[in-house]
C-alpha cells in the first residue's frame, strides 16, 4: 500500500497505527485502483508494498489467492493480524518466477531507488500474459511540499530529501517497455488530497524519520517552519489541509 522499499529509503520507519491515523486516505483513494486490476476467483495476486493489508484484503474479496510483501516488519505483521500471506521482502529483490496472474501495487514505487530492478523482478513474477497494475506519485507530486522542505532543512544542517522517484509518464512507459511489458495505458492523474490530521500529521508519518535527524531543540522549529511556509498554498480558510498529490497510473501486460 504504501510502506517504503527498496535501498532508496531504508532510513524511513513505519507505524501501522499511525499510518491508519494520519493516512487513511491511501487505501481508501487506492481502493478504485483493484477494479482496473479485476481480481477474479482462481487468479493468484501479488499485492506490492501491501503495508497493513487493507487493500489485500479487499482483493481477496473478490476470489483470488493472494501474496503480499512489504520491507516493514511493523506493516507485515498487522497484515498477518488479518489472516493475509504476508511476506517480508525488498521489493528490488523479489524473489518469484512465473507465479502470478497480477501485481497490483498502490502508493509504493515513488519510494523505490532502483526501478528497473523492481520492474525487472515483477516481470518475472507474473505468468505469461499477466498484468501489472499500479499507482504511485508522478511527476510534480507534492510539488508544493518538497519545496518547502528543501527551503527549510538545509537551515537547520539537514540535506534535503532526495529519495522520491516521481516519473513523467514517457519515463516510466519507457521503463516498463525496456522490461518488455506493454502498456496499456499510462497517464497522470491531479488528486488533490485532504489530510485528516492536517500538515503536521503528513510530516509526522512521511517524513518524520528525516525530522528526527535534528536535535530535540530544533525538530519542532524546522516543522512549524515548513507548515507556516506552506500554509498559504495548502491550508484553507477553515485550517483544512489539502496535500498537492498527482499520482502517475498505468495498466500493462506481459506478452
Amino acid at each position: 500500500m504504501s510502506s517504503i522499499q527498496g535501498n532508496s529509503a531504508q532510513s524511513q520507519t513505519w507505524s501501522a497505527g499511525g499510518y491508519a491515523r494520519h493516512a487513511p486516505f491511501v487505501p481508501a483513494l487506492g481502493a478504485p485502483l483493484i477494479d482496473r486490476l479485476d481480481p477474479r476467483p482462481g487468479e493468484r495476486i501479488l499485492d506490492l508494498g501491501c503495508g497493513d493489508g487493507v487493500l489485500t484484503e479487499q482483493i481477496a474479496q473478490r476470489g483470488a489467492a493472494t501474496v503480499g510483501v512489504d520491507a516493514s516488519p511493523g506493516m507485515i505483521e498487522a497484515a498477518r493480524a488479518r489472516g493475509l500471506d504476508a511476506r517480508l521482502m525488498n521489493v528490488e529483490r523479489l524473489t518469484f518466477a512465473e507465479e502470478f496472474d497480477g501485481v497490483f501495487s498502490n502508493a509504493v514505487l515513488h519510494w523505490v531507488k532502483d526501478a528497473d530492478a523492481v520492474i525487472a523482478g515483477i516481470y518475472r513474477a507474473l505468468r505469461q500474459g499477466g498484468r501489472f497494475v499500479g499507482e504511485f506519485g508522478g511527476h510534480t507530486n507534492i510539488a508544493a511540499i518538497s519545496v518547502a522542505l528543501r527551503a527549510v532543512l538545509p537551515t537547520h544542517g539537514v540535506d534535503a530529501p532526495a529519495d522520491w522517484y516521481y516519473p513523467t509518464p514517457a519515463e516510466y512507459r519507457s521503463r516498463l517497455e525496456a522490461q518488455r511489458f506493454i502498456v496499456n495505458e499510462i497517464a497522470l492523474v491531479p488528486r488533490p488530497t485532504p489530510l485528516p490530521t492536517g500538515m503536521a500529521g503528513w510530516l509526522e508519518t512521511f517524513r518524520g524519520t528525516l525530522l528526527d535527524t535534528l536535535p530535540p531543540e530544533k525538530r519542532q522549529a524546522a516543522k512549524d517552519e515548513i507548515i507556516e511556509l506552506l500554509r498559504p498554498s495548502l491550508c484553507d480558510e477553515r485550517g483544512q489541509w489539502t496535500a498537492d498529490y498527482v499520482r502517475l497510473r498505468f495498466t500493462a501486460q506481459k506478452p
